[in-house]
């Protein structure tokens, strides 16, 4: 599969690592980056590897010719704008896969567009973090045409330990709201277990020891608890992108009738974390807002 053209569009701090993955299992990758300086980096890092790599100053150059165009950046507007844009010249039975977490709705639109110029699209958000995206053990959920899926598989294989369809359009983005409404209840009880450890004049990191070995264990008590106790929060996933997540889900949850409540007074925690100056700190620091 090496003698496909990919693209990777977006190298921020989960792009970067995944286009990496990419280079280094031999694909010939062209990337893009609205900072230019990011993307001169990122070919100095991989410049290493067999395939001849390369930058392309618009993501117009950068679709041309590419058999699949990965696209990871911020928000709704920057899917639009930068997918649009690759599309402009992207060719007949290419792929375009986004990897950005944003809404079901945006997902559907590019969707429809690409069905006019006879591109394939798949809304593929990624669970993990910039430590599952640097050691390739991403987690992607899935939308779009199971033939599409499958022309993917053996390429984001390089850095997902797993990923599954789930579904049409749009399915993907609505997993991946699952996904980070159940963060946000996990990482709130976190927080108030710590809190209530430390008021009670517990040795917390021992009480960790054992209850993460019980059915209280989670990827966030295993990951987070002893930063939070040691309140360092200058790494991870920041809390703006949080709230911008956890918007999406509250949104979709009005459009669909579900009822978010413990999501909505997360997501109200999670504004006082940011009054507090912790805009960029990683979402475990739910624990700062109680001290």
């Amino acid at each position: 599969m090496s003698d496909l053209n990919v693209s990777f569009l977006g190298l921020g701090v989960m792009g970067f690592p995944m286009a990496g993955h990419l280079a280094n299992a031999g694909y010939k990758v062209t990337v893009y980056n609205r900072t230019s300086s990011k993307a001169q980096q990122w070919l100095s890092t991989y410049s290493g590897v067999a395939q001849t790599n390369a930058i392309a100053k618009t993501p117009e150059e950068a679709a041309e010719g590419a058999d699949i165009v990965f696209m990871c950046v911020g928000d709704d507007n920057d899917v639009r704008e930068i997918g649009t844009r690759a599309l402009s010249r992207m060719k007949s039975d290419a792929v375009l896969v986004d990897h950005t977490t944003a809404s079901a709705d945006i997902a559907r639109e590019l969707d429809a567009a690409c069905r006019k110029q006879k591109v394939h699209f798949l809304d593929a958000p990624v669970s993990g973090g910039q430590a599952g995206a640097e050691n390739g053990q991403l987690t992607i959920m899935v939308g779009g045409e199971e033939a599409s899926f499958h022309r993917i598989q053996p390429v984001i294989k390089n850095y997902a330990r797993h990923s599954q369809l789930l579904g049409k359009c749009g399915s993907g983005q609505l997993a991946k709201m699952m996904n980070q409404i159940c963060i946000a209840g996990i990482v709130q009880g976190l927080s108030e277990a710590l809190h209530f450890g430390q008021k009670a004049g517990l040795d917390c990191n021992a009480v960790i020891d054992v209850i993460s070995k019980g059915a209280a264990q989670s990827w966030q008590m295993e990951n987070r608890a002893s930063t939070m106790l040691s309140n360092t929060y200058d790494f991870g996933f920041a809390v703006d992108w949080m709230r911008k997540d956890l918007g999406i889900a509250l949104d979709e949850a009005k459009r669909n009738g579900s009822t978010l409540a413990l999501t909505a007074l997360v997501d109200q925690y999670y504004a006082d974390v940011q009054k507090l100056g912790g805009s960029r700190w990683d979402t475990s620091s739910l624990l700062t807002r109680l001290k």
